[in-house]
């Protein structure tokens, strides 16, 4: 339980997923008394929301923290998107309730669904100003993942899965 084996996971420069913020870079690990306790955090720069988080690194894995996906996990969530969109016929409110789960669960699959289930075409219903904000949400989360793993901008990322949900069967309405 030595503080070298705690930091084995994370390193300063490196990209991590907190799963209510999304992407963020470990910009150092710091020393600081808290509450007259000695804690060691992971200071983490979330650049595009202008945040700084600190989180002990004691519960780093507890909280959900981890690495970037892999290429292979890209992928599945690249097809999740090419799906056909799953809506339940619950109110608003619950599913709204459960996409909100999904995104801040950090799980880049749960998030893809997110993105597929809400997104419209040009020739579908509008989206209601809630259902847009969370499609803009999920769409951020899943964005900005895909372009560090990808590791060439967001525009980019944005385009390829742009390309996707283009691509993919137009849903009945």
């Amino acid at each position: 339980m030595s503080k070298s084996q705690k930091n084995a996971d994370f390193h300063p420069n490196e990209f991590v997923v907190y799963p209510s913020h999304g992407v963020g870079k470990i910009v150092s690990i710091e020393e600081q008394e808290i509450a007259g306790f000695h804690m060691e955090l992971f200071v983490i720069s979330f650049e595009k929301d202008k945040m700084t988080l600190r989180v002990p690194t004691a519960k780093a894995t507890s909280v959900g923290m981890r690495g970037l996906s892999s290429p292979a996990v890209i992928d599945r969530a690249m097809e999740t998107l090419k799906g056909r969109a799953r809506v339940k016929r619950a109110m608003w409110s619950r599913r709204a309730q459960e996409y909100e789960q999904k995104i801040n669960s950090g799980d880049l699959i749960s998030i893809a669904e997110v993105v597929r289930d809400l997104h419209r075409n040009d020739e579908q219903r509008e989206q209601s100003y809630s259902e847009r904000q969370l499609y803009e949400a999920a769409l951020e989360r899943l964005t900005r993942e895909v372009a560090a793993v990808d590791g060439d901008g967001d525009v980019n990322a944005q385009q390829r899965v742009g390309d996707v949900l283009l691509s993919r069967a137009p849903a009945a309405a």
